[in-house]
């Protein structure tokens, strides 16, 4: 068992020793004694008691007792028995009953006694009321035993780390165990063997080390016991992952990056010098184990001071944690800045941190109020005072010294050194007290430590009684460091005046001196410095300039008196061409004086002088600048000066220093601080000055003196003095460093004129070359780039000199358009790395190598006097030019149907297959390609954004750009895609480009009613009926169209309205009218077929008013309603509208069957508001309105009071017929009547003309049945006709309907004519709803003939399918309509379908001679074999029950019980006497809105008691609509002329007019007869005599005699088409005479021949046996045949009957229409046998024939073939299978008349292909 224990101080034990490394964790070992003592204890039937007892500490022969605990748990009381162990070691009491009372417990002694050394084992039985349970007992031996945990698991430490964990293991024996552990890498285990005692336990340290980021898992073995024979392992896991460690510094985003310049920067800002800083930087570790890290500083110059410090060189960051690391900064040299770098690492160097550290140095900032002190003129043995501020504008104190010893000198100031706080200023007092008449000046330097010395002008001017020298003012001062620089200073004033005077020196504008050759090189505005007038050697040149000539030299420039008092010489040398005057400074009582005090020195000469030091006191230390003033002699007079030719004096100082210890005294030990004895100069090759500072600590006085053998190395300023004590002497430095490898210089500085106490001073000072680093060796390469963008680069500079370095890019002009680089100049500081940015735009595709160069040099400053020498580096710059494209992944992305108002993504998938990167803008040009004009869309926002329009492309990559499609509107989108490449400026390279094309289309959702179907009371109504009543065709042509922007007010069904009447968002209102039925009659079903025809899915909802309102608590109801309101509660409480299912949702494609129903509960008329919500689309309300009849009501349902005709074309000389539907709702049959007043004033309206005509005002409309009114609309003129007909219905309601008609010119409208059969085009043609319990279907339910002429004869073919796979179905066919003018005929009209069976059924529609429109629907009655057995069943029943109660009767005893019904009779009802009954049955239970009267309910009652005959099953119906529309030959060949060869006229039939009035028969026939008038006379005369003579004629009443007697043809095809069938010889006769009474007779002698010939008669070849007939008459009388039309109608009736069977061939599958054809040759013999009078050509033929099986030769040959021989001589046909070709057979005479073979024909498609390859020569057209 393994736990992690927390650190607690308040832990204990073993606890206490764990490490505090976060690693380390602790496993427990489960305690094994706990077992023993707390054993484990159980519960048997309500008594705890231990599991068993153990004994494992015993000796042999000694006896061991434990006592077994018994404790009643239970709420009652327990009785226990047991029996004793079995086994003679263990005993325990005498068997008893144990009564445990519940709560309480018994102590069952045991003991235990061992006789020999082994492990025993036995039990105690205990018996209760319940059960029987057992208790162990066991004696073990001691043995080697180990408790550890399971498994160890390890804290999860880093790559490269380790982690640590401890566990502890115990001997649980009591026996001393030895162990050895073996540990599987990269474990390892502390200790790995030992020695146990007895109980005790070892502590375990387990040590986890990895290089490698995995899990890791292994299992340790420790062997133990005696001799290691016994063993135990242990499981080991632990986990190492990668560290992940970022730096950053506070305020700044965390990175992680090696390379320099690019990270986090610690800015320590300005520091003052000698001061330490200190800041922190952050590691943080992302990962969740330790990781440990080091801290290394990168390398920099050696010469390179050291200033950056950071202690913590390694350490580590716990997981998820952040670490603060320090950072010191402590600068050493004034002005400069600090870069350096250190690298954090992890273990591993898994990861790479570095931190750019940087600070500078800032020293303290001393300025004096003034630069010149003039203290005017003073008077011998006066003084002069003034003051000056000293000020500090930094914050760094600053120590400042005067070089000036106030003792020794003329002037004096009263705190000559000091320290001045920052930011502060300090108030000086300066004294003048001059000892002789003479002009004094002197420049004093103001020494200031890390600072440059700043200098102070000191003038006065002593005047006495005697001498009154020339004043010294300022301007004399400027004036002579011009005339210093231009070299006539060396001249004194009278030679300058006598200059001036000859003209030899000019004045320039300024007053100053000038040679005539020599320009002036003041500036005038700007005055020029004045310069030091003693020189270098007084002054040791600390001046502002470096003089050219030194004007008076002292030797030696110091002395020292280390030997004790003495006198020492000193030399002045004039370097002038005037003579000087000398006069030394001296003070009263001083140990040091000169001698002499004055003298004169001529030009050019030298004057010796003594210094003598004369101390007044042993041991003691002096020190003094002596000071001496050297002028020109003939400045003594005033009067002879000019202001141009004045010349100050020139100061001169001497250092002198002594002591006077006496030989073996011991010199004062000095008590000093030296800060920073090491300098390091910098490493140009120019003067550079350093400053040190020393401080006197003591309270002696110090001496200094530099050893003279250093001054040659480094010049040191002052070389020797006298420190008094707690002052400080500030030492300055110059010098110019070599270019040397380096050179390093020990200064000894003797102090108190001791061996014993010198002070080294190390200076350093190395001349190196500025250097640069370039990243990469001086290369840089560049990605390829497309010509026009441009490529940037990150490039590495770094300055590894120690000194500041300026620089600058130079880049070739050519080359400046192609590479730039930012920055191009600037400043690295040492140690510095810079990153810079490179650009390459190339101009052209090419490979291009540029060679810009690097230019740098030092920092110039200003106290930098010389020229400084530049340094070149050169960088080789190679890069690629390409001309880039991108290209979409898919060039057009078609986003499919998207919902107006929402949006859809896609992602466009840029490419770039070129190798460089492109920068791309991208622009959008949207386009509509739908109906809609461009005036309405121009306006339209863009509907497609793009997430990115611009971006970068990297080379040989995609980009994925995320566009957003959201269409405003239903139109097909187009939005074509261009991209321009951009330059990196943003301008564009090229034209734009096309890229890809984006199509969507702005789609609703789309909702149609492909298909209905009724069912229920409406079950004989069509289809198109139902159509109409439920105005389909309108609902599916809103479902079109868009919605409004107030449909989509609630896009979703929602409950919006607070009112029982919802407000309605939409203008369309619809009503869907169930029609009428009686009250209580079956409930009207509709089933509505919806189909998604869209492209998206569709969501539908069918709200009633309930579920559009908010519902409202009880006490917010008003309680006040209207009529409307209380109806529609009233409808939508007894349901009596339903739909189901009332919503839903549809994916594209898929259609949901919706069921409307109406329930005719209560009579009347009910409405009720459905409202149709479109999810997102339309919303369309829908008025269901439903009318419930009473009983035996009389009623006629118009859906509507208004009826429009058909347009019809004005001057058409035959209007078609139209029809008008009246539907009988009731249950009873009921007569109408059409009142013609109205039409008859219409006529007189239009000059007599009908302009209206009913053919059949009056009529019988059976109940739930359909009345067909003829029409007649032959309109006058291209207008809308209108009039209002009354319709009465006889004992019901009339109703006044007006029927409107509509003419137009068909001459000026012509192709945009409106012709059409009148039915809805989303009419469909097959069925979609199965309807419950269907089995029969038809495969169209709607069969359109189109357009058709008049007498023409039109058939189409239907199937029949039975799905049911174990009922036989019978069908039955009836038409609704029977129409004179059109004949639809089906064959066959019944017929049987078994299981699975189908069968096909043609309809033949033969248009009448006048045109009409042809709407008749067809009714197919299914019924089932199994109901129709069923009432074949019942029906036999009920007759021979009707026969039984005929014949027999009942005698009723009264004494006698009546006898039981025979067992026989038992399912059938009787009429019962109403006597025996003691109670009636409670009449059932009607609606309140029945109606029936108490003779009706008696009736009922009566009726409920009789057996009353079975009622024949009802049938299914199945509706086939057929429509057509006829026109007249001539209408038709003007209007159709391209389907005027699809159609066969039937010449036989005459077009007949139109009848003109519709009263009665006689009326019928008068309306042929002409108008009153001559014409009509004329005809009448005519045709009376044609009459009368044939009456007279006798050969036409023998002829009409020989009709009759004449046998029946065989071939009945030649009968009048109107007739049908031959019953008999006498029909046909009449038949035929009434044929010949119709018929037209063009040709008698031709008709007479071939009347003969059909009838039977002997012609001339056949009275002949020879068969003799004119040759030249067999031509003549054959085309005389094929001209005739019964000839084409039987040809065509061929065809007809060919086609039909062929279809019906591959319906079942015995043809393959599709199989490729063959060619069969017909043999040569086949002419011989040809007969005379035979076609030429027809036997050797080539016929095209269908492979396949042999099939059935053409059915209906047989009844009808033509008599023409060139096609058979018989008129009998047999079948010949076997031979494969027809052989004709003789005819009614019994002789064969010859043979002829036909082509071998296989099938009937065979004998088609030989008919029609024959068809032109037959005569067949059309």
């Amino acid at each position: 068992m393994l736990a992690e224990i927390p650190r607690c101080p308040l832990t204990s034990g073993h606890l206490q020793k764990m490490s505090c490394t976060k690693h380390e964790k602790v496993a427990v070992p489960r305690q094994a004694g706990s077992r023993r003592t707390r054993p484990q204890k159980s519960c048997y039937f309500g008594v705890e008691v231990s599991e068993e007892l153990v004994w494992d500490t015993w000796e042999l022969g000694r006896e061991i007792t434990k006592t077994l605990q018994l404790k009643n748990v239970h709420i009652k009381m327990q009785k226990l028995r047991f029996k004793s162990p079995s086994s003679k070691f263990f005993t325990t009491l005498f068997p008893q009953t144990i009564v445990l009372s519940p709560g309480t417990s018994f102590s069952l002694p045991v003991t235990f006694r061992s006789l020999e050394k082994r492990e025993n084992s036995d039990a105690i039985e205990f018996e209760c009321k319940e059960g029987v349970f057992r208790v162990l007992l066991r004696a073990t031996l001691p043995r080697h035993m180990l408790e550890m945990p399971e498994s160890v698991l390890v804290p999860a430490c880093a790559a490269f780390d380790s982690s640590r964990v401890i566990f502890f293991f115990r001997n649980a024996s009591k026996l001393v165990t030895s162990f050895s552990w073996v540990v599987p890498e990269p474990f390892q285990f502390t200790p790995v063997s030992g020695t146990l005692e007895p109980g005790a336990q070892c502590e375990v340290t387990v040590l986890f080390t990895t290089q490698a980021a995995l899990v890791y898992e292994g299992i340790a073995t420790c062997t133990f016991g005696d001799g290691g024979e016994l063993s135990t392992s242990l499981r080991i896991q632990a986990l190492s992952k990668y560290p992940h460690l970022l730096v950053s510094v506070p305020g700044h985003p965390s990175q992680m990056s090696g390379q320099e310049d690019t990270q986090s920067v610690l800015d320590f800002g300005a520091v003052a010098v000698g001061d330490a800083v200190e800041k922190h930087f952050e590691i943080h570790n992302l990962s969740s184990v330790r990781a440990p890290f080091r801290v290394a500083q990168a390398p920099r110059p050696s010469l390179l001071e050291d200033v950056f410090f950071c202690e913590a060189q390694q350490g580590s960051v716990p997981g998820g944690s952040t670490l603060t690391l320090p950072v010191r900064f402590s600068p050493k040299t004034v002005g400069s800045t600090s870069v350096d770098y250190f690298y954090i690492t992890s273990a591993g160097n898994v990861c790479k941190a570095v931190v750019k550290v940087t600070g500078s140095c800032k020293g303290p900032l001393v300025s004096l109020s003034s630069s010149v002190v003039d203290f005017g003129l003073v008077e011998l043995g006066e003084f002069a005072v003034r003051t000056l501020q000293i000020a500090n504008t930094s914050d760094v104190p600053a120590h400042y010294q005067f070089s000036i010893d106030c003792s020794y000198s003329v002037f004096s100031v009263d705190k000559p050194w000091g320290v001045l706080a920052g930011e502060s200023s300090l108030t000086l007092r300066l004294c003048f007290q001059p000892s002789h008449p003479i002009s004094h000046y002197r420049r004093v330097a103001c020494f200031i430590h890390h600072q440059k010395p700043i200098f102070l002008d000191l003038i006065g001017t002593c005047h006495s009684e005697q001498l009154k020298p020339a004043i010294l003012k300022p301007k004399h001062l400027r004036l002579y460091s011009i005339r210093e620089r231009r070299g006539l200073t060396i001249y004194p004033p009278d030679i300058l005046s006598a200059m001036v005077a000859e003209k030899k020196l000019l004045l320039d504008e300024n007053g100053a001196l000038f040679l005539p050759l020599q320009e002036s090189d003041g500036d005038p505005a700007e005055p020029p410095p004045v310069s030091d007038p003693v020189g270098e050697d007084l002054k040791e040149g600390w001046g502002d300039d470096v003089l050219r000539f030194r004007h008076v030299t002292l030797d030696p420039p110091e002395i020292l008196f280390h030997n004790g008092p003495c006198s020492r010489p000193l030399s002045l040398t004039n370097h002038t061409k005037g003579r000087l005057t000398i006069i030394w400074t001296s003070l009263v009582g001083s140990p040091f004086s000169v001698t002499p005090l004055t003298c004169d020195l001529p030009p050019l000469k030298t004057s010796a002088f003594r210094i003598n030091y004369s101390p007044g006191q042993d041991n003691t230390f002096h020190g003094a600048e002596l000071e001496c003033f050297a002028f020109y002699t003939v400045v003594k007079d005033h009067q002879y000066m000019e202001d141009s030719t004045m010349c100050p004096p020139w100061c001169g100082t001497l250092r002198v220093s002594g002591h006077s210890f006496q030989p073996g005294h011991q010199h004062f030990i000095p008590r000093y601080t030296l800060q920073q004895p090491t300098l390091v100069f910098p490493t140009l090759n120019q003067q550079a000055c350093k400053s040190i500072l020393f401080q006197n600590n003591g309270e002696l006085p110090i001496t200094f003196s530099l050893d003279p053998n250093n001054l040659s190395v480094v010049k040191l300023h002052p070389t020797s003095g006298l420190v008094q004590p707690g002052t400080h002497q500030i030492f300055t430095l110059r010098k110019t460093p070599a270019e040397e490898n380096g050179q390093k210089h020990i200064l000894s500085l003797q102090l108190n004129a001791s061996q014993n106490h010198i002070q080294e001073i190390t200076v350093i000072s190395v001349a190196e070359k500025p250097r640069i680093s370039l990243e990469g060796d001086g290369t840089l390469f560049f990605k390829p780039t497309a010509v026009g963008l441009s490529s940037e680069r990150s490039y590495l500079i770094k300055n590894v000199s120690c000194v500041p370095l300026t620089f600058e890019w130079r880049i070739w002009s050519p080359d400046s358009q192609v590479l730039s680089v930012l920055p191009k100049e600037g400043i690295l500081q040492p140690n510095e790395s810079l990153a810079q940015t490179w650009s390459f735009t190339p101009l052209a595709e090419t490979q291009y190598c540029l060679k810009p160069c690097l230019v740098f040099c030092p920092l110039r400053t200003q106290s930098s006097i010389s020229s400084i020498k530049k340094t070149r580096l050169s960088l080789r710059v190679m890069g690629l030019a390409a001309q880039g494209t991108i290209e979409a992944e898919s060039p057009v992305v078609d986003l499919g149907p998207v919902l107006v108002g929402s949006c859809q993504m896609c992602d466009l998938v840029l490419l770039n297959h070129g190798s460089c990167p492109l920068r791309f803008s991208l622009t959008i040009e949207q386009g509509f390609t739908g109906p809609c004009l461009p005036e309405e869309l121009q306006n339209d926002p863009i509907a497609l954004d793009l997430e990115c329009c611009n971006g970068t492309i990297p080379a040989r990559s995609k980009v994925i750009v995320k566009a957003t499609a959201k269409p405003a509107r239903r139109v097909p989108y187009s939005w074509s895609i261009t991209y321009e490449i951009l330059t990196s400026t943003g301008q564009v390279i090229a034209g734009a480009q096309s890229l890809c094309q984006v199509n969507a289309q702005g789609v609703y959702p789309m909702l149609t009613v492909s298909d209905a179907r009724s069912s229920g009371s409406v079950e004989g109504i069509s289809k198109l009926q139902l159509w109409n009543l439920f105005s389909l065709e309108t609902l599916n042509s809103y479902l079109q169209r868009d919605p409004t922007p107030t449909e989509l007010t609630y896009r979703v069904p929602t409950r919006h309205s607070l009112r029982r009447c919802p407000s309605v968002f939409t203008p369309v209102l619809l009503d869907f009218n169930f029609s009428a039925a009686p009250l209580g009659s079956e409930p009207s079903s509709v089933l509505l077929m919806f189909e998604n025809k869209g492209t998206i899915p569709v969501e539908w909802s069918f709200l009633f008013p309930a579920d559009q309102q908010i519902e409202l608590e009880y006490w917010a109801e008003s309680g006040e309603f209207d009529a409307t309101e209380l109806h529609e509660m009233r409808v939508q409480d007894n349901k009596l509208f339903g739909i189901s299912p009332r919503s839903g949702s549809l994916l594209p494609g898929q259609q949901r069957a919706v069921q409307l129903t109406y329930r005719h509960e209560f009579a009347g008329t009910d409405h009720l508001p459905v409202l149709l919500k479109v999810s997102h689309g339309r919303e369309i309300l829908l008025n269901f309105i439903g009318v419930t009849l009473e009983k035996d009501r009389r009623y006629i349902h118009f859906t509507s009071s208004k009826h429009t005709f058909a347009p019809v074309a004005i001057g058409s000389f035959s209007p078609p017929k139209q029809i008008y539907e009246l539907y009988n709702g009731g249950s009873v049959p009921l007569s109408y009547h059409i009142d013609m007043e109205p039409l008859e004033d219409l006529k007189e309206e239009n000059f007599g003309h009908p302009i209206l005509q009913c053919l059949n005002p009056t009529g019988e409309v059976q109940p739930g049945r359909t009345a067909f009114v003829e029409w007649v609309f032959s309109p006058l003129e291209a207008r809308t006709y209108s009039v209002d007909v009354p319709i009465h219905i006889l004992e019901g309601d009339s109703a006044l309907v007006s029927f409107e008609g509509a003419g137009y010119d068909a001459r000026a409208l012509g192709e945009a004519a409106p012709l059409s059969d009148g039915t809805p085009s989303s009419l469909s043609s097959t069925q979609k709803v199965p309807l419950p319990g269907q089995l029969v279907f038809l495969s169209e339910e709607r069969i359109s003939f189109g357009d058709i002429p008049v007498c023409s004869k039109n058939t189409r073919m239907v199937f029949l399918y039975n799905t049911s796979e174990t009922e036989r179905v019978f069908y039955t066919w009836h038409s609704c309509i029977h129409n004179a003018g059109q004949v639809v005929q089906m064959h066959p009209e019944s017929g049987e379908l078994a299981a699975g069976e189908s069968s096909h059924c043609v309809i033949t529609l033969c248009a009448s001679g006048s045109p009409s429109f042809c709407v008749q629907d067809l009714i197919c009655q299914v019924t089932t074999g199994g109901a129709l057995t069923q009432y074949r069943s019942e029906l036999q029943q009920w007759e021979l029950e009707k026969e039984r109660q005929k014949n027999e009767f009942t005698v009723m005893d009264r004494d006698t019980k009546p006898s039981t019904q025979p067992k026989g009779s038992a399912g059938l009802e009787l009429k019962m006497d109403s006597k025996v009954r003691k109670y009636k049955n409670l009449p059932p239970i009607q609606s309140k809105g029945s109606g029936l009267g108490r003779s009706e309910h008696r009736t009922q009652r009566e009726a409920a008691d009789v057996w009353r005959r079975p009622d024949p099953p009802r049938p299914f119906l199945l509706h086939l609509l057929v429509t057509a529309c006829s026109h007249s030959l001539l209408e038709f060949q003007s209007n159709f002329p391209s389907l005027q060869h699809k159609h066969y006229i039937q010449r036989s039939m005459k077009p007949i007019p139109a009848p003109l009035t519709h009263s009665d028969e006689p009326d019928r026939m008068a309306g042929i007869s002409l108008t009153p008038g001559p014409e009509r006379e004329i005809i009448t005369d005519i045709l009376t005599s044609l009459i009368r003579s044939l009456l007279d004629d006798p050969q036409f009443h023998q002829s009409l005699l020989n009709s009759l007697t004449e046998p029946v043809p065989y071939f009945s095809q030649l009968k009048s088409p109107q007739s049908s069938r031959l019953p008999s010889r006498q029909d046909q006769a009449e038949e035929g005479a009434g044929s010949a009474l119709s018929s037209p007779t063009p040709q008698t002698p031709v008709r007479r021949d071939l009347s003969s010939t059909v009838l039977g008669e002997p012609g001339p070849w056949e009275a002949d046996p020879q068969g003799f007939q004119p040759q030249e008459q067999q031509p003549e009388v054959r085309e005389a045949i094929k001209r005739l039309p019964e000839f084409c109608d039987l040809t065509e009736e061929i065809l007809l009957n060919t086609l039909q069977n062929i279809i019906m061939e591959a319906c079942v599958g015995e043809v393959v229409l599709t199989a490729r054809p063959r060619v069969i040759a017909l043999p040569p013999s086949s002419i011989s046998r040809a007969p005379m009078g035979a076609a030429p050509g027809l036997a050797d033929c080539t016929v095209d024939v269908f492979p396949g099986p042999v099939m059935r030769p053409p059915g209906d040959l047989h009844k009808a073939l033509p008599h023409d021989n060139s096609l058979t001589p018989s008129l009998t046909v047999q079948q010949q299978w076997g031979r494969g070709m027809w052989s004709p057979i003789p005819g009614r005479t019994g002789e064969p008349r010859g043979r002829t073979c036909w082509p071998p024909c296989s099938r009937t498609s065979d004998w088609l292909r030989a008919l029609v390859t024959r068809r032109p020569q037959l005569g067949m057209s059309g």
